[in-house]
């Protein structure tokens, strides 16, 4: 008799735990926020310092505008909106100016009445090279703004030509002032497809706001209608109406209402401007041999004016020892 075969009930194998593999290991770690590193001790101290400087900074009283205009009697503009104080203007004394006479009367009278409140024109002084139109700006400023009437409230702010555009912000910072500005600008003149003396007419005459009651401009330039020759000729030459074509540009030096001629000078006007900064500075010499080396000197220069003038007494002085110290 066969046996049958015992029935053993076959389970199933049960499975190994499954290991993760080393790069599943590595992504899971790499998943994991990573403590914040601690700052060195020397960056610690430096962003200590930044934050007790940022609160001193923020802790300090501000300089009121009136404060910083009070602080000096002229000023640079700067485009970024700032106005730079000029601890010594670089002038001369107005009795210096020779051969000018009659500009020179003209300018004082128009700042003196600006100065006091009266109605004034602005001002553009051109002509000849080297004849003093910047030295009797800077002159008459000091000369009015020392006067009882004024007594220092007359400022002088200088705007470079190619800062010109930037004018307009200029008036908004100084109009509400209780000061009185002279605006003055050297040399000023206008080339090619340069638009910028938009800018300047606008705030001469032509904007809505006008010039402010407490600002004058003054200008200095070689062409009297701040325009190149060959410019005006060019826009006239091409335009379909040769007058409307430069009357936009010509018209610019017509706001200004006061126009100063300034020509070369006479033999006798230079040798008088040299004799004048002699005696102002103390500088002795034979008078004939004066007249004969300022003569030759402006010769070699091949022009007469004051800015001449003003070099060969450099030279004369530092020929004699005479340091040029004003009296």
């Amino acid at each position: 008799m066969s046996k049958k075969p015992n029935k053993t009930s076959r389970r199933p194998a049960k499975k190994a735990p499954a290991t993760r593999s080393s790069k599943t290991v590595r992504t899971t770690a790499a998943k994991r926020p990573r403590p914040a590193a601690t700052p060195r001790i020397d960056e610690r101290i430096a962003l200590a310092l930044e934050a007790i400087a940022a609160g001193m900074a923020a802790a300090a009283p501000k300089r009121s505008n009136a404060d910083s205009l009070a602080s000096a009697e002229a000023f640079i503009w700067h485009p970024d909106g700032r106005l730079a104080p000029v601890p010594k203007v670089s002038r001369v004394d107005i009795e210096l100016l020779q051969g000018i006479n009659q500009q020179v009367d003209t300018l004082i009278e128009n700042t003196r009445r600006f100065a006091n409140g009266l109605p004034a024109n602005n001002a553009l002084l051109w002509g000849a090279r080297g004849m003093g139109k910047s030295s009797l700006v800077k002159a008459a400023h000091a000369s009015v703004n020392a006067s009882k009437s004024v007594a220092g409230r007359l400022k002088l702010v200088e705007i470079h030509r190619e800062d010109i555009e930037s004018l307009p912000a200029l008036m908004e910072q100084i109009r509400a002032s209780d000061f009185y500005f002279i605006v003055f600008c050297d040399d000023l003149s206008f080339d090619g497809n340069d638009a910028s003396y938009k800018s300047l007419k606008a705030v001469l005459e032509g904007g809505i706001e006008g010039r402010p009651d407490n600002v004058i401009l003054y200008a200095t330039s070689n062409r009297r209608h701040l325009l190149a020759r060959e410019m005006i000729e060019n826009e006239r030459s091409t335009a379909i109406n040769p007058g409307e074509a430069v009357e936009e540009k010509v018209s610019l030096s017509d706001r200004f209402g006061l126009w100063l001629g300034f020509h070369k000078c006479s033999q006798d006007e230079y040798l008088d401007m040299v004799r004048g900064y002699c005696s102002h500075y103390g500088i002795k010499t034979d008078a004939a041999e004066l007249e004969r080396d300022a003569l030759e000197w402006s010769t070699t220069r091949g022009s007469r004016s004051g800015r001449v003038a003003w070099q060969f007494v450099q030279e004369l002085a530092g020929r004699l020892g005479v340091k040029l110290a004003t009296k």
